[in-house]
């Protein structure tokens, strides 16, 4: 990515329709990352064509995905296939004075490129460690690191983020001039994600750590 905002890094990243609405810059693209837990990961493998969610956190200009070394993920993801990773925030849902006018607030990126294991066993674990960051920032202080066997059998992928497009969708309800007059109500149902209360589970008289009782915070 760059710092340009109408300038796609490659041909297939230039948004064409509404082209209004694409953004380009790093900043823009961290963002919508960073706020994900998860991620869909599109890809052809043989004559199949997958699409498959999994979780996904930023570390620099990495997206970083994981997964079992036997899993179909996995064997694609280090087969040097091509592919297109999104993510989407849906924001509200826009009610306009026609049908067709309908649509929604959101925030999406498209990240295109290759997957590459991440071979050096302590960038591995720096990078799971990061992972457990995203999740509560303070568990892996807490959590049993993972050890040799789980770390074996677990592989690390991260693909470059220097290849994406965001789109982004903020606007109020667009009717037709023709349909102003008509008295049907317009606006926007917000969508917001929320933080709930969290749920102990059979922990006994172990006292709730900071990161827990500021989670919804």
């Amino acid at each position: 990515m760059n710092n340009a905002p109408h300038q796609p890094p490659s041909a297939r990243t230039r948004v064409r329709r509404l082209a209004e609405k694409a953004h380009y810059e790093s900043a823009t693209l961290y963002s919508i990352v960073d706020e994900a837990y998860c991620c869909h990961i599109a890809f052809n493998q043989g004559e199949s064509t997958h699409c498959i969610p999994t979780a996904c956190w930023r570390i620099d200009d990495y997206l970083y995905i994981h997964g079992s070394n036997g899993g179909r993920l996995t064997k694609a993801m280090l087969a040097n296939n091509q592919v297109s990773v999104a993510i989407t925030h849906i924001d509200g849902l826009v009610l306009a004075r026609s049908a067709f006018n309908h649509s929604m607030h959101y925030r999406s990126a498209v990240i295109y490129g290759v997957f590459e294991l991440v071979k050096d066993k302590q960038a591995k674990i720096a990078a799971l460690d990061a992972f457990m960051d995203k999740i509560a920032l303070g568990r892996k202080h807490e959590a049993r690191p993972g050890n040799e066997q789980e770390l074996a059998a677990t592989s690390v992928m991260r693909i470059s983020l220097a290849e994406a497009a965001c789109k982004i969708s903020n606007k109020p309800p667009e009717d037709n001039e023709e349909d102003t007059k008509l008295l049907v109500w317009a606006g926007v149902l917000p969508l917001v994600t929320v933080r709930g209360e969290p749920v102990p589970a059979n922990n006994g008289a172990i006292p709730v750590p900071d990161y827990v009782n500021h989670w919804a915070r």
